[in-house]
């Protein structure tokens, strides 16, 4: 049985962009949240979080309501800028950003607050300014902890069904991901093909998750050599 591989390539794009567009954004969001001392910090952790407890086809309705043309920010995208993203790649992307958020900010925060505020000062003291302090002395001695961020999020990126389905649907060449394709073929009981999709999909995220476990022993053994 021949096999599309095109849900695997969109797979796989839709993560590495999720990845790389949430390094962006939750560095200086991970920084601003371990520095804070803000009343109303707890208020963002909980929204940040709440993709952890919220089913994602909840996310992914309110998130359809709100890209719709009909509605709402969706409307004004549309009438503006004739621009539409329900149902195209663009929509995924940006529903896998709020969705896997906070497994980038969790981790680089708590590895940004295990530092002990001394360095940071030590830094400013000879002369640095903030921003060279922040990625040339905090972030390589968060090293293990900005790698679980980049890793996890590409992991959690690769399984995403619920809200894919609800903002993207199962347009092939589009929005037809791994997951949707292992659903569609399971529902029509393609059995052999959903096996090698959830196959791939299963090697692939224990291979992730093995490598950055390695490669954080090491970094922590390292440290504690030095």
């Amino acid at each position: 049985m021949e096999i599309d591989l095109q849900p695997l390539w969109l797979t796989f794009k839709l993560a590495s962009i999720t990845t790389v567009c949430l390094l962006i954004i939750g560095l200086p969001l991970a920084a601003l949240l371990a520095q804070s001392r803000w009343k109303l910090k707890s208020i963002a952790e909980a929204l940040i979080s709440l993709p952890l407890v919220l089913p994602p086809s909840v996310l992914g309705f309110y998130l359809l309501l709100a890209l719709s043309p009909a509605h709402g920010f969706g409307a004004l995208l549309q009438s503006w800028f004739n621009v539409r993203l329900v149902f195209t790649f663009p929509g995924l992307v940006i529903g896998s950003i709020i969705y896997s958020l906070p497994f980038m900010v969790h981790p680089i925060q708590g590895g940004l607050e295990a530092l002990p505020e001394s360095l940071q000062q030590a830094s400013w003291t000879l002369g640095r300014s903030k921003t060279d302090t922040f990625f040339k002395v905090l972030l390589p001695n968060i090293r293990p902890a900005l790698l679980t961020g980049i890793v996890l999020t590409f992991a959690h990126t690769l399984g995403e069904f619920g809200l894919v389905l609800m903002i993207g649907g199962s347009l092939p060449g589009v929005t037809k991901v791994a997951s949707i394709a292992i659903y569609n073929e399971a529902e029509a009981l393609n059995f052999h093909a959903a096996h090698v999709y959830s196959a791939v999909l299963l090697v692939i995220s224990f291979c992730i998750l093995l490598l950055v476990y390695i490669i954080n022993k090491r970094l922590i053994k390292n440290r504690l050599a030095l």
